[in-house]
C-alpha cells in the first residue's frame, strides 16, 4: 500500500450520507473510520464513551491526545467524520495538515433539511434492508431552513478558504456519488490505495425516504415559493472572499418607512424592543438571504442600517436565562457534566430562587470566558460570541451605518429615523435598568474577564 496520507477526515453534516460513506470505507481492509470522534455529545457513536483507551472526559480535556492516537497507525488509513459543531480545537489541528486527507461530503440542502426533520420526527436515523421505514410527513419551516443552510455554508466556506490558503486540495463528494462504484474506487485511489481494483459501496444501509419531496412535505407549495426567492447560483458558489463567520443575514429586519430602515441585531441584545419600535412604523420584513438583502438595498436608495450593542454583563445574563428557559436539555446536561457549570436537573429549574440563579450565573460567566477563548469542545454560539466578532461578520457583507448602544436608544433611534426620512417614528424604547441583584463587583469582574475584547473595543464601563 502506498501511504499517501497518514489519515483522513470526512467533513460532512447531518443527513448527507456520511454513515453510508463510513460503512464503505470500513469495508476496505486497513481503512478505519472512527465515526464522529469529536462530537461533544458523544464519542464516535451513540452510547460510546471510550475510544483507543481514552475516555470522553480525557478527550474533552485534551482532544489532540485522541487525534494523535487515531492517526498513529502506520500501514493503515484511519479517519473520522467532522461536522461544523464538533470540537473546534480539532479543526484547527487538522485543516492545515497536508498529511490528513480532506473528504468533503455535500448534499442538496433541501433534501438534507427534510431528511433531518423526518429523522427527528420518527427517531429513525439509519435503515437497513431488514428494517421498515417509519413514514412521516413534515412541515417546511423557512426560518429554520435558512438558519441550517447558513451554518453549513459558513463551514464549507471556511474549509475551502483554509485549504486554498495552505495549498491543499480536497476530494469533493455529492450524496449521489456514494452509491457509485467508480467514484468510491477513485476516492480510495486518491487516498493512496491504488492496488484496489474496485470498491463497491456498502449495501447494509438503504435510503430511508426515497419518495418525492411533494410526498414528504405537507406545505410543499409554500416551500416552493420560499425557495424561489433564492438565487441557486449564489447558493452553490463558494467565493474566496466570503467570511469564515457569516453575518447571520436571516436575522436581519427591515421596514419600508422613509427610504428604508434595516436592523442588524446582535444575538443577546435588545432585539424585541427594537422590533416593537420598527413595527410601529410599518410592516417588518425578515428572513433575508444574502441575495434578497442585496435586492432590498438596491431598491431602497438612501436607506439606513443599524445595530445595537448591549453591555456584556446583561447580555451574558440574557444568554443564561435563555439557557435555563430553552428546550435544549442536552446542552444543559453537557454544560453540567463536562464543562463544570453546576446546572440543576431540568425538573428543578422552575423552583430556582433568585440568589441561586445568581450563583449559577457566576459559574456560567467562567464557562463563557473559556468558551470564547477556544478552551471548550463547543463551538461558540451566536449569543455567547463577542460583539466584536459579530460586528466583524457584519462588516464583511456590509457595515451598518450606525452602531448604537442600548442605553442611548431613546436618543439615537429618533435621529436614525429622521435621517432616513421617517416622519411617523414612535417614541424609542428606554433601556431597562440593570437588575440590582446583578450589580456586584464579582459579577462585573467575571463579565470583564469573559468579554475583555468587547470592553476594550467599545469602551464599556465596569458597571452597566
Amino acid at each position: 500500500m502506498t501511504q499517501k496520507f497518514r489519515g483522513f477526515v470526512v467533513f460532512a453534516e447531518m443527513r448527507t450520507g456520511s454513515n453510508l460513506l463510513e460503512a464503505t470505507l470500513n469495508s476496505v481492509k486497513r481503512v478505519t473510520c472512527f465515526g464522529e470522534a469529536f462530537n461533544p455529545y458523544l464519542m464516535g457513536w451513540p452510547g460510546k464513551d471510550e475510544m483507543k483507551g481514552i475516555t470522553k472526559a480525557e478527550r474533552d480535556a485534551d482532544p489532540l491526545r485522541l487525534l494523535n492516537a487515531l492517526l498513529d497507525k502506520p500501514n493503515h488509513l484511519p479517519g473520522f467524520r467532522y461536522f461544523h459543531d464538533h470540537d473546534p480545537r480539532v479543526f484547527d489541528a487538522i485543516i492545515d495538515d497536508p498529511t490528513v486527507a480532506k473528504i468533503i461530503l455535500t448534499r442538496n440542502p433541501i433534501d438534507s433539511y427534510v431528511s433531518m426533520v423526518q429523522a427527528r420526527a420518527t427517531n429513525q436515523w439509519k435503515l437497513n434492508e431488514t428494517q421498515t421505514a417509519i413514514p412521516a410527513t413534515v412541515r417546511f419551516d423557512a426560518a429554520k431552513f435558512h438558519e441550517m443552510t447558513g451554518r453549513i455554508e459558513e463551514f464549507r466556506l471556511t474549509i475551502q478558504r483554509r485549504l486554498q490558503a495552505s495549498g491543499q486540495t480536497g476530494f469533493w463528494l455529492g450524496y449521489e456519488d456514494l452509491r457509485d462504484t467508480g467514484v468510491m474506487t477513485g476516492l480510495l485511489h486518491w487516498l493512496g490505495r491504488t492496488e484496489l481494483e474496485h470498491v463497491p459501496p456498502a449495501t447494509d444501509l438503504v435510503p430511508q425516504n426515497p419518495q418525492e419531496l411533494s410526498e414528504k412535505v405537507s406545505n410543499f407549495d409554500e416551500m416552493q415559493a420560499e425557495l424561489a426567492k433564492l438565487d441557486p447560483f449564489m447558493l452553490q458558489r463558494i467565493p474566496n472572499f466570503e467570511p469564515r463567520r457569516g453575518p447571520a443575514v436571516p436575522s436581519f429586519h427591515a421596514v419600508e418607512a422613509g427610504a428604508g430602515v434595516l436592523f442588524m441585531p446582535v444575538r443577546g441584545g435588545p432585539t424585541q424592543p427594537v422590533l416593537k419600535w420598527l413595527r410601529q412604523m410599518g410592516e417588518v420584513q425578515g428572513d433575508f438571504t444574502q441575495s434578497t438583502l442585496r435586492q432590498w438595498k438596491r431598491g431602497h436608495v438612501g436607506h439606513r442600517s443599524f445595530t445595537v450593542l448591549r453591555h456584556p454583563l446583561p447580555r451574558a445574563w440574557a444568554a443564561f436565562e435563555q439557557l435555563l428557559s430553552g428546550s435544549n436539555s442536552d446542552l444543559r446536561r453537557l454544560l453540567c457534566d463536562v464543562h463544570r457549570v453546576p446546572l440543576p436537573p431540568d425538573s428543578d429549574i422552575p423552583a430556582l430562587t433568585q440568589d441561586r440563579k445568581v450563583e449559577l450565573f457566576a459559574n456560567f460567566l467562567e464557562f463563557l470566558r473559556r468558551a470564547v477563548s477556544g478552551q471548550t469542545t463547543l463551538a461558540v454560539q451566536a449569543g455567547w460570541a463577542t460583539q466584536s466578532e459579530v460586528l466583524a461578520g457584519f462588516s464583511r457583507l456590509g457595515q451598518p451605518d450606525m452602531i448604537l448602544r442600548e442605553a442611548d436608544l431613546a436618543r439615537d433611534l429618533g435621529w436614525l429615523a429622521t435621517s432616513s426620512g421617517v416622519t411617523n417614528a414612535a417614541v424609542p424604547p428606554a433601556a431597562e435598568p440593570l437588575p440590582a441583584f446583578l450589580d456586584s463587583a464579582e459579577l462585573r469582574q467575571s463579565a470583564k474577564k469573559a468579554y475583555l475584547r468587547d470592553y476594550l473595543a467599545f469602551g464599556f464601563a465596569d458597571q452597566p
